[in-house]
């Protein structure tokens, strides 16, 4: 191997390095908080967390992510999807769209909103139309905020 092709592969690795750790740094910026996620007894093994932080607009951006979530339809009453809802303090709740839970029972979520503080929770619900929640809660999280 000569001199030019050692210099080039070092720089190429030099550059995957820098990309790599501005990657990290980019990632903790703009998820800046966890919040752990409770979770009810209707489903006592799972687990999960929030993280929250600000966009490039200042809106709050999260991340959910839940393992060992029941299939909807394994609930009593089995339902059909779950849920993500957002609520404001003195506000209506929000819903933020559908969580889906693969075959290991693991779950991720990303949204954003321009409130800056709120609670928010996972619900099993019948039809994923619903303009409110209606069905059990499953895991909730109070006092998210970037």
């Amino acid at each position: 191997m000569n001199l030019l092709t050692h210099l080039q592969g070092r720089r190429v690795a030099s550059v995957a390095v820098m990309v790599t750790l501005s990657m990290g740094v980019l990632s903790s910026v703009l998820f800046a908080k966890t919040f752990k996620l409770q979770n009810a007894s209707i489903v006592p093994g799972a687990t999960g967390e929030v993280k929250a932080g600000k966009d490039k607009n200042g809106n709050t951006k999260f991340s959910v992510e839940v393992k060992h979530l029941a299939d909807p339809t394994g609930l009593t009453p089995p339902k059909s999807v779950y849920m993500v809802w957002i609520q404001v303090k003195g506000g209506t709740p929000e819903s933020q769209g559908m969580l889906k839970v693969n075959k290991n029972l693991e779950g991720k979520f990303e949204s954003s909103t321009p409130s800056k503080y709120f609670d928010l929770w996972i619900t099993a619900e019948s039809d994923a139309a619903t303009k409110s929640p209606g069905g059990p809660e499953v895991l909730r999280a109070s006092g998210v905020s970037p």
